[in-house]
């Protein structure tokens, strides 16, 4: 019997005030998984990045805080989706904290790609 099967035989021996406590428990887990984020200490110091590409939330964050629009963003980001800024403003909202962190790190550094973002705009 795999794990899932004796999960599912588990749930259907519990009342329903057990499985809301168990759905509480799955979501509260869940709720740090961010699809279409990725951090891996190999790509860009493990920040958070756009999956599939190298590019940091930190990056798509800071160009529209200077005033990049959306379409603005895509255009300079050829790989990227609308349903990529949809995730990446998503983990923002989550993890504030840190994406301003980075940013003035990555500012405070001099990286090329905090430099690169302030120039969105004329690039469109």
């Amino acid at each position: 019997m795999t794990e899932l099967e004796k999960a599912q035989s588990a749930l259907a021996a519990l009342s329903r005030a057990e499985k809301v406590r168990v759905l509480e428990w799955i979501v509260r887990d869940l709720g740090e998984s961010f699809p279409g984020i990725e951090s891996d200490p190999a790509i860009a110091g493990g920040e958070a990045c756009i999956l599939r590409t190298r590019i940091p939330v930190w990056t798509l964050v800071r160009a529209r805080q200077l005033g990049a629009s959306e379409a603005e963003i895509l255009r300079s980001y050829p790989t990227l989706r609308a349903e990529d800024l949809v995730h990446a403003w998503s983990y923002f909202g989550s993890r504030r904290d840190e994406i301003e962190r980075q940013i003035q790190d990555n500012e405070a550094a001099g990286n090329p790609a905090a430099l690169l973002s302030g120039t969105l705009l004329e690039l469109s």
